[in-house]
């Protein structure tokens, strides 16, 4: 939100007329006494993103926010108090084999045509946003020779070569010691297969392995030509190791320098949502924003991913109506299902999923945290799923069921062909990634203002009045095409800031 300098009235809001809580505005908090313009008075100090009780609360009386329960109150609540999570007990979650399916899947919204970007047309007829020699990797245990190789390209040879934009190590922790034939096991092997191939690395692969691993680097690539491949077993210490991986990627620099950027259409882009970091705030401001985006990219023809199955699990009831058909329908609650048993399996269940940092910004649970992260995906109508690292090959909205995790959600959303990511936060993360530049929306104009070097976006001005949800949702489409053809940056990639790859590895670790 906006600092006290620019905000002193007191401020609340209130996002559904159901709803018997409201989520303070004002940057510190207000204490008791204040009194807002339609007659509330706070009976204590509530903190910026807190819930105040609108009505007097019975015990054991729905907490309605979003016109949902996101629980039920543990002992009488006054009105102008405040809710915390330790008032509020967690509903259980909607009975998956009870949902609607396809009742209200919403009409196709109008074209929006006329709208492009500069991207990079490869071969086979994909496109790429950056333009990347992506070196992908069998095994872990080869990790350290990449990075020392990679330096060096960095340093001596990619200077040469001004149209590539990076040299990226694809880095992980699979490769031996796994169960590598164990049912699950193909998450984390299709992940790596179509992170290998990747757009934005324009079809000059190279994987680099080990010589006795259980995942072996043939495996990696769709054309498995030895000219591709480096084992480093097969060399004769480390620096001839060094030198094989020097020599090949020059020669893969030199076919990705002859790149150009060509006008295409935004129906090939792969944009992914996100959030991480959220609060109170970010289903009112920067979620709803970035799914008015996402409907945008859909009129214009695009794909586009949201995912995050525990923060969509507690709100699947208001997404399998907006299905297209009742096979998808089905399909998403076989991943809500998994996902459960995949929980169970660890002894634990989705109340596991608020961080402190989630509670400290407002949120009480991970039911509210659903509500609020389902805002992303904006009011299309829902045309596919995706298991976990599975590659996109429809166009519209999808779902791509991914673990919440921000490093794994970004993981296998690259490997289902995102372009570009818009992460959306209001406690803050400087996450990103090397392949795929990430848009930074923040929920509060109070966190632009303290991190104006890494978020991108000021969706806080919502809350405040100072912009619409349409507005800042134009704002975020017009930068997505922006940040796709290279005409504007994002602070991630200004800074090179850069997380590692984080596999969803399900499956035994031997």
């Amino acid at each position: 939100m906006a600092t006290s300098g620019k905000l002193q009235a007191p401020l609340y809001v209130k996002v559904n007329p159901a709803d018997n809580v409201a989520i303070i505005v004002n940057p510190n908090g207000l204490p008791a006494g204040s009194v807002f313009p339609c007659g509330l008075t706070l009976i204590e100090h509530i903190p910026q993103g807190h819930k105040v009780a609108l009505t007097d609360l019975a015990h054991h009386q729905p907490v309605i926010r979003y016109g949902e329960a996101i629980g039920y109150a543990l002992r009488p609540i006054k009105k102008g108090s405040w809710i915390d999570e330790s008032l509020i007990e967690l509903p259980p979650p909607p009975n998956l084999d009870e949902l609607p399916i396809a009742t209200k899947t919403p009409k196709s919204l109008p074209a929006l045509n006329g709208y492009s970007f500069d991207g990079y047309r490869n071969p086979d007829g994909s496109v790429g946003t950056k333009n990347i020699l992506g070196i992908s990797t069998s095994v872990q245990c080869i990790a350290g020779v990449l990075d020392y190789a990679v330096k060096q390209i960095k340093e001596t040879i990619l200077p040469k070569y001004p149209y590539v934009d990076d040299v990226a190590a694809l880095n992980h922790n699979y490769g031996c010691g796994v169960a590598i034939n164990a049912p699950e096991a193909i998450i984390p092997i299709r992940t790596l297969q179509n992170l290998a191939n990747h757009p934005s690395f324009g079809g000059a692969v190279m994987a680099i392995g080990l010589g006795c691993e259980k995942f072996l680097p043939e495996r990696l690539l769709k054309d498995a030509n030895p000219s591709n491949i480096i084992s480093l077993q097969d060399y004769h210490g480390f620096g001839d190791m060094v030198e094989a991986i020097v020599q090949m990627a020059e020669a893969r620099l030199i076919q990705l320098n002859q790149r150009r950027r060509t006008t295409c259409p935004v129906s090939e882009l792969v944009v992914g949502l996100q959030c991480g970091g959220s609060d109170a705030f970010s289903g009112v401001t920067a979620n709803p924003a970035v799914g008015y985006a996402a409907d945008l990219l859909v009129q214009a023809g695009a794909t586009v991913l949201f995912s995050e199955v525990t923060e969509v699990r507690d709100a699947v009831h208001l997404l399998t109506p907006r299905v297209i058909n009742q096979n998808v329908g089905h399909t998403l609650i076989r991943e809500m299902k998994w996902y459960d048993q995949y929980l169970a399996n660890g002894e634990v269940d989705r109340s596991a999923n608020p961080t402190p940092g989630n509670k400290k910004g407002g949120l009480a649970n991970v039911v509210e945290k659903s509500l609020g992260s389902i805002a992303k995906s904006g009011s299309s109508a829902i045309v596919g799923v995706l298991s976990p690292g599975e590659k996109a090959t429809q166009k519209g909205l999808i779902y791509a069921a991914t673990p919440a995790s921000d490093f794994v959600c970004g993981t296998l959303q690259l490997a289902s062909g995102m372009h570009l990511q818009v992460f959306t936060t209001g406690r803050g993360t400087p996450y990103g990634l090397a392949v795929a530049p990430v848009i930074k929306v923040s929920s509060r104009s109070s966190l632009a203002e303290q991190w104006h070097d890494l978020i991108d976006v000021d969706a806080g001005r919502i809350a405040t009045g100072e912009a619409s949800i349409e507005e800042v949702g134009w704002e975020i489409f017009r930068l997505i095409i922006d940040v796709a053809s290279g005409r504007k940056q994002t602070w991630s990639d200004h800074w090179g800031i850069y997380n590692s790859l984080c596999l969803f590895n399900p499956a035994p670790v031997t």
